[in-house]
């Protein structure tokens, strides 16, 4: 079974909820540069307008420090809602530890497929797994 486990996780709060179910969610990422945050700011009032409260927990600091702090958060059981790696194996140890949510149900939905440019990038955020864990 192909599945897509989430990269910026951040992506999954687009589709999280409704104002009838209104949430604070917290988003750990290292884009603090300017058009880095500003790029942030639009996910955040994009996020906002469904109702819900983005909560920005932004490290700034090296990618690598900011995801040895995610993963410590995550296995510590505090995980945060969602989170920024970087495409490819970074996520790969909690992917097969079953930490992370299988997102493939929204992926397939949306048609990431046909959006996603270039495939190669969408690709490296797909992993084969025997089986996974649904929070």
């Amino acid at each position: 079974m192909k599945t897509f486990r989430t990269v910026l996780a951040a992506t999954t709060a687009l589709w999280a909820g409704s104002a009838a179910y209104a949430t604070d969610l917290e988003v750990m990422h290292w884009w603090t540069s300017g058009g880095e945050a500003a790029a942030v700011a639009e996910f955040a009032k994009a996020f906002d307008a469904t109702g819900n409260h983005w909560v920005d927990a932004a490290f700034a600091g090296p990618g690598e420090q900011a995801r040895a702090i995610m993963v410590s958060r995550i296995t510590g059981g505090d995980p945060m809602g969602a989170f920024q790696f970087n495409h490819g194996r970074q996520a790969e140890d909690l992917i097969e530890a079953g930490l992370l949510r299988d997102i493939t149900d929204i992926a397939e939905a949306e048609g990431w497929k046909d959006k996603v440019n270039p495939s190669k990038l969408l690709d490296a955020c797909t992993r084969e797994v025997a089986s996974i864990a649904r929070p």
